[in-house]
């Protein structure tokens, strides 16, 4: 999921240095509902760096000194191809125990066609709907296992108003959706965030 905020916010500003990443992400309270201090931004580049997902552009010349702040980041077709998949992860999978995935999937979902978004939103809506009954069985065992404790069952049912409430806001989004809400991949608005394409 760090990959992905990372990815990201360097495609939205690119070239872009660490602070202003740091600092974009910071806006949208990462920090809060990712779990994603300012350390881990710096690490993440460097790491992704590494496996050749970003590259360097070089502000200063050869044997200058420059502060890790000075790099600027790009992402190449590896780093691309990375982030359209986190992406596609987050949203069309459901981590019910991890809904920082979901929430970087969002901030990112414009980099995906409307129809896509949709059908994604629709194979969300039967995975959590299978949850929901799964999870129902699962109450059912615990208050009929002899010597559980019986206030387990409330871990489940914490589950289970978790699991619908996704399913009602599944719900309300895909109606914006299909209004128009939103600009998707292809339509004028969500050109503003589109990055060139990779170097």
């Amino acid at each position: 999921m760090t990959r992905l905020l990372v990815l990201g916010a360097v495609r939205i500003f690119q070239p872009a240095h660490g602070y202003l990443v740091r600092r974009e992400l910071a806006s949208w309270q990462v920090e809060e509902w990712g779990h994603l201090n300012p350390g881990s931004v710096y690490n993440a580049l460097r790491s992704l760096t590494r496996d050749g997902m970003l590259v360097e552009d070089d502000p200063g010349e050869p044997g200058s000194s420059r502060s890790a702040g000075a790099v600027r980041y790009r992402l190449t077709e590896d780093g691309e191809t990375e982030f359209q998949r986190l992406v596609r992860l987050g949203l069309w999978q459901v981590h019910p125990y991890e809904p920082q995935w979901l929430l970087a999937a969002l901030s990112f979902w414009w980099a995906l066609s409307r129809q896509e978004v949709l059908d994604a939103l629709a194979a969300r809506r039967t995975q959590l709907e299978g949850r929901v009954a799964a999870t129902g069985y699962a109450v059912d065992t615990i208050r009929t296992t002899p010597f559980k404790p019986e206030h387990v069952v409330e871990h489940f049912l914490v589950h289970i108003e978790a699991l619908r409430g996704e399913l009602a806001w599944v719900e309300a989004v895909t109606e914006r959706i299909k209004d128009g809400a939103y600009a998707f991949l292809g339509e004028p608005a969500a050109d503003a965030y589109s990055a060139p394409p990779p170097r």
